[in-house]
């Protein structure tokens, strides 16, 4: 059926085990993403400057809500082919992939265009500080020119985790990761192009591992070798592509939206506010890389037992990714309370104090609420898999309320403590949504299947 050996059925054999080995693989290369994130970031901090590392920071929120959307588009456009292959309807998977290449063509092509337009526009409203306006912008404006390589990444490393090959993505991105650092010193420190050259870089270094992933396809995955016939247009092929890919998108825009609200509010509070917020996000993010892993694990787990209609496997699944989140949550929280602000001590100076308390306040506070965040992940992502991506827009207006409650109502009454809550706000605003919405799902799903009626 192909050559690799990595691709794996998740439908088949002990839940626990399927999971934790998808899981780890993901969790190698985005730990070292991460990493690679971390030292990107303290190479600007160092060789830049503080303001340049601020101004990055504060185009977070902006650059999730556009490049998440692309990387919510392309997941989505992976569900079908999981539940394809789960299936073993290979016809039909092909016949997604092809116009999924399609569709990621026209909606990069559209994003580029209009975000690059208006990209200082944006920063403005966004109420960025003046003295980290330009770095700011330097630096999101190549980013944003670099839509089209990171749709084109993700689209191809989401289907060929959507075949249950968690491995060779990772290995493409270390890889990437690995050159990124390497032109990051070659850009900032020789050629002194600054903080345009650090986002040169990433651009660079995620097309090298988006060719890498279509060389893979191309010599590795048979099942995969498009055909004149796939190319054939096919309007409800289209439909479910963007039924799936849309909704998950606009989740993690939506999510975005209350992100952005709540950058404009630390941006009110001063740059030491935005420099603590973004030296805490970045420690964060680093901790949450296995919920994110776990996340993406259950949308391709969801993908191909819904495929293969094992909806009790699928149940055994959501239980045991629960007590890897749970576990993992409890002993995160434990470390960052005791070396969090040791960690924040990459980005600042140790007599920075005022940005290292409220760095490490924001740390603990966040790393509280952990499980919340672990059942965010888990069940968004499978609701997702299992083919009902409306849900997960919806968990995301939740998200999107917290954080705009947060940054609206409250950090003008308590100052940077109310920033410390906008996420764990939003995340069990989220879980009070998702949880009864994937036991309505199921119970449907129970219901299509005893009548034999198909997904589609």
């Amino acid at each position: 059926m192909q050559k690799n050996s990595n691709i794996k059925d998740l439908t088949v054999g002990d839940p626990m085990r399927l999971i934790m080995g998808f899981s780890l693989s993901l969790l190698w290369g985005m730990l070292f993403q991460q990493l690679y994130n971390i030292i990107d970031t303290a190479i600007v901090s160092w060789f830049i400057g503080k303001e340049a590392y601020t101004g990055v920071g504060t185009t977070g929120a902006v650059n999730f809500l556009i490049m998440g959307f692309c990387m919510g588009v392309c997941n989505g456009f992976a569900i079908p082919v999981a539940q394809r292959f789960g299936a073993r309807d290979f016809k039909s998977m092909r016949k997604f992939v092809s116009h999924a290449i399609i569709l990621s063509v026209i909606f990069a092509s559209v994003m580029t265009l209009f975000v690059s337009l208006f990209c200082r526009q944006i920063l403005v409203a966004m109420n960025t500080p003046d003295d980290v306006l330009e770095y700011a912008y330097g630096y999101i404006i190549v980013i944003f020119l670099g839509i089209p390589v990171t749709y084109m990444y993700n689209l191809l490393s989401g289907i060929i985790r959507a075949l249950g090959d968690s491995k060779h993505p990772v290995q493409f991105l270390i890889i990437a990761s690995v050159i990124n650092i390497l032109l990051d010193l070659l850009f900032i420190i020789p050629f002194g192009w600054g903080i345009t050259g650090a986002a040169l870089a990433t651009v660079l270094s995620q097309g090298i591992s988006g060719v890498m992933c279509l060389a893979f396809i191309v010599k590795n995955i048979d099942i995969l070798k498009l055909k004149k016939e796939d190319w054939t247009l096919d309007r409800s092929h289209f439909l479910i592509l963007m039924n799936m890919g849309v909704p998950m998108g606009l989740q993690y825009s939506i999510t975005a939206i209350g992100s952005v609200i709540l950058q404009i509010a630390i941006n009110g509070l001063g740059t030491d506010a935005a420099a603590a917020v973004t030296t805490a996000q970045k420690v964060g993010m680093f901790f949450c890389i296995p919920f994110d892993a776990l996340g993406s694990t259950m949308a391709t787990y969801g993908g191909q037992n819904v495929g293969a209609k094992k909806l009790d496997h699928l149940q055994d699944g959501l239980v045991a990714a629960v007590k890897l989140g749970v576990g993992y949550s409890v002993i995160a929280f434990m470390v960052l309370y005791l070396f969090g602000r040791i960690f924040a001590m990459v980005f600042l100076e140790a007599g920075d104090t005022a940005c290292l308390d409220n760095a490490h306040l924001y740390l603990i506070i966040n790393g509280a609420f952990y499980i919340p965040l672990a059942l965010v992940n888990i069940v968004r992502f499978l609701i997702q898999g299992m083919g009902y991506s409306m849900f997960a827009v919806l968990a995301g207006v939740m998200e999107m309320v917290g954080r705009t409650l947060v940054g609206v109502v409250l950090v003008p009454i308590f100052g940077f403590p109310a920033i410390c809550f906008a996420s764990p706000i939003a995340w069990v605003l989220a879980d009070s949504f998702l949880i009864p919405a994937y036991i309505r799902v199921k119970k449907k799903l129970g219901r299509i299947f005893n009548g034999q009626v198909e997904i589609y």
